[in-house]
């Protein structure tokens, strides 16, 4: 304060605008650990200060302002030691019970085709085609799935990079997906730090609900690959990057996938035949 004000005290205006800044700083932490934490130890989030006519004022960091993601995030049950049952900290989650327990499997959820219904698929996209997304080609294959681990060397340019962002956006529209499994590569013409920047946003942005984004890097690495740990495989030939460059940024297709030219590639969608297989990291 005497650096801002070395000649004399700052006005009340002055005063309580450093006073929110400082509060906002503080709730930032508590925001974070909040969301970290399984338990509610930082759910009172809301800090406030009293102006000079005695008025509450709360304190908001503008960017989360009435964002259920980080004002009230999904928690996971905690585990306690013994025989004594698991915590139960919040109810937007499911409860798990392990097997010993007796516990039946759970059903379908209204409306969800049983698993004997998907179909392998064999077919080619081909070159100029429109009306293939992640969504069509992956998303049905999702179901039930807590992991995928997607194998592809070419996530490196930022096209690339906005890709893997949108095959991420159809993961999580699964509800009981948990964990991302990225393995790609580098090469002499990677911007690592800048590929590094951009997933670790990424990452953050899982974080906030509740799925978690691991990345190796197998500089050997040459197949692409999406293996999902209910069993389904999906082989893309040419990965995720099998869309032309749209005509221009405000032209029909720069936005939504669906309408975007493909190039040529061939899709194969077929059960696992080992545990190997299966494995999701």
């Amino acid at each position: 304060m005497k650096i801002l004000h070395p000649d004399g005290p700052p006005s009340d205006d002055e005063f309580f605008e450093y006073v929110g800044y400082a509060i906002e700083c503080r709730r930032r932490v508590k925001e974070q650990m909040n969301k970290r934490k399984p338990d509610d130890e930082f759910a009172l989030i809301d800090l406030s200060y009293f102006d000079a006519s005695g008025h509450e004022v709360v304190v908001h960091c503008p960017e989360t302002k009435g964002i259920a993601a980080t004002l009230e995030p999904s928690r996971r049950r905690l585990s306690v030691a013994g025989n004594q049952a698991p915590i139960e900290v919040s109810t937007s989650i499911d409860p798990v019970v392990s097997a010993e327990e007796g516990a039946a499997p759970t059903p379908p959820a209204a409306g969800e085709d049983a698993d004997e219904e998907l179909q392998e698929q064999h077919f080619t996209i081909n070159y100029g085609d429109v009306g293939h997304t992640y969504d069509t080609i992956i998303g049905p294959y999702l179901r039930g799935a807590k992991g995928v681990v997607i194998e592809d060397p070419y996530i490196r340019a930022q096209h690339q990079i906005a890709n893997f962002v949108r095959f991420c956006e159809t993961v999580v529209k699964t509800p009981t997906v948990r964990r991302i499994h990225l393995v790609t590569s580098t090469d002499d013409k990677t911007d690592v730090a800048f590929v590094s920047e951009k997933m670790d946003e990424l990452k953050q942005s899982l974080l906030e609900i509740d799925v978690e984004l691991t990345l190796e890097l197998n500089q050997a690495l040459h197949d692409r690959e999406i293996r999902i740990d209910n069993g389904w495989i999906v082989k893309i030939g040419r990965g995720l990057d099998f869309y032309q460059r749209p005509d221009g940024w405000f032209a029909i297709g720069a936005n939504d996938f669906s309408l975007r030219r493909c190039l040529e590639t061939k899709v194969d969608v077929f059960q696992a035949s080992s545990a190997s297989e299966r494995s999701v990291g």
